[in-house]
């Protein structure tokens, strides 16, 4: 066994744990970076490519939370977590949301003024920007056809930095954050796994983690810290807590956006390398509308789902893209760490009022993507076949069911929930109830699903947090 010490540990490098270590090392703390994945340098693996999956996911992206019926979700599992395999969209929380929590979930220093400033600091850092010159077709389609019905649509700006040639490249983490974190002298410890924390009392003092060699065998390490930042993500932080004896509420209340899609054929080529930067707000909050990846695989995927002829699709897949309806739920859901099992036990109950919104939203995304100009639409509902006018839409409305819709979510929030109200896991700035020298700093605190792309969220709120810690500190 090996034991290291630091003054920081944090558990994660995603977007609260690579926000994080950043600010905190460029403050002159001694930084430890515990990543239980790999380091994947960027640029190593195409986006969205089967050899991303297979390095960067959870489980190769065969992951779930089971319920009726079921949710696949994705997550990050390398040195930058998801925001490695995410589409690098940014949507600052709304003002109203922020608002509504406060009030409701007792949060401190949580007002506009404040959000605002960490913000257009992360902003900054992440060289958010919108696109230079015309969308790409993919996108292109959905303000085509949002113009035609009349509906709002937005183009959202993106975590990319351009060049002169306006040449994008996503800003994650691995290519951002964690360098700056490592260049003011942290230390980032990848295919480490953090299997508990170690306590004395009710005092979190470090983790007992499992490392892998480059010989592949692993060492047992464990890493004495002063304060412990948990960012393992709305999944892996309850259960690491949970594991380490750290409960009340935690692992409950998981939110998420349920997603449906349709893969749309064009009487024209549509691009394959971007993730659509326009989103349909007419129906917003509660039913957004956009463009998902449509690599072969996502398109063969999306047609199977719908139980059609996937090698009759696949015959002219460049005119074929995927898109997608979410929502904000009425449900919640569980995390659950499972004694003697790696992953924890995941539950997400969709309500009666869920599946009609996914059902009205699957009908108004096959409305707009008609009015765009598509001609074959095959909806991810199991024996649904394909659609190609609007009265072939109709029966959408009562397929959308829990034995035969396919759903899938990339966000997922709230399983430790800040603020000072007794529904509260932990309390304004992710300490967990009750105990001391831990703080929980990633997309689990946020009170609710925003919405929206939650990155922007998880790094205004980290940023904040990490000052109020050195503020203490």
């Amino acid at each position: 066994m090996t034991t290291l010490e630091t003054d920081v540990l944090i558990v994660g490098s995603g977007a609260g744990g690579a926000t994080t270590a950043m600010m905190l090392a460029e403050a002159g703390r001694r930084v430890t970076v515990a990543e239980e994945g790999p380091w994947v340098d960027p640029g190593e693996v195409e986006p969205f490519s089967l050899a991303e999956m297979v390095r960067k996911y959870r489980h190769q992206g065969s992951s779930a939370a089971l319920g009726a019926p079921p949710v696949a979700y994705a997550e990050g599992r390398c040195v930058g977590g998801s925001t490695e395999i995410n589409s690098g969209l940014w949507h600052r929380l709304p003002g109203w949301l922020t608002e509504e929590w406060r009030a409701r979930d007792d949060i401190d220093a949580f007002g506009p003024d404040v959000l605002d400033h960490y913000a257009a600091l992360v902003e900054g850092w992440m060289s958010v920007s919108l696109v230079p010159g015309a969308p790409p077709v993919s996108s292109a389609v959905l303000e085509r056809g949002a113009a035609k019905l009349g509906w709002r649509a937005v183009e959202f700006p993106r975590v990319f930095r351009y060049d002169t040639l306006e040449r994008g490249v996503k800003q994650t983490m691995a290519r951002t954050l964690i360098p700056r974190a490592v260049a003011a002298g942290a230390s980032v410890i990848a295919d480490c796994r953090v299997l508990r924390l170690l306590t004395a009392g009710r005092l979190v003092v470090g983790a007992r983690c499992s490392r892998m060699l480059p010989d592949g065998t692993r060492e047992r390490v464990d890493i004495r810290a002063g304060t412990t930042f948990v960012c393992g993500g709305a999944i892996h932080t309850p259960a690491l807590l949970q594991r380490s004896g750290i409960r009340g509420r935690v692992g409950h209340n998981l939110k998420l956006h349920p997603t449906i899609k349709i893969a749309a054929r064009f009487p024209h080529p549509v691009d394959h390398g971007e993730i659509p930067m326009h989103r349909i707000s007419e129906f917003a909050p509660n039913l957004t509308i956009g463009g998902s990846a449509s690599r072969p695989g996502h398109i063969a995927l999306a047609v199977a789902d719908a139980g059609a002829d996937v090698a009759a699709a696949m015959a002219d897949w460049e005119h074929v893209a995927v898109y997608y309806a979410a929502i904000r739920s009425d449900a919640g859901g569980r995390v659950v760490a499972v004694p003697g099992v790696a992953s924890p036990l995941v539950t997400y109950r969709l309500t009666d009022g869920d599946m009609s919104r996914l059902a009205r939203g699957l009908v108004h995304l096959g409305e707009l993507l008609l009015a765009a100009g598509a001609t074959e639409l095959w909806p991810s509902i199991d024996g649904a076949g394909s659609a190609h006018t609007l009265a072939d839409l109709a029966p959408w409305w009562g397929a959308v069911d829990r034995t035969r819709a396919n759903l899938m979510t990339v966000h997922l929030t709230s399983t430790v929930r800040m603020g000072e109200s007794s529904a509260a896991a932990a309390d304004s700035f992710g300490t967990p109830r009750g105990w001391t020298g831990v703080q929980v700093n990633d997309a689990s605190l946020l009170p609710d699903a925003p919405g929206v792309n939650p990155q922007a969220g998880v790094m205004t709120i980290a940023a904040r947090n990490a000052d109020a810690w050195l503020a203490r500190n």
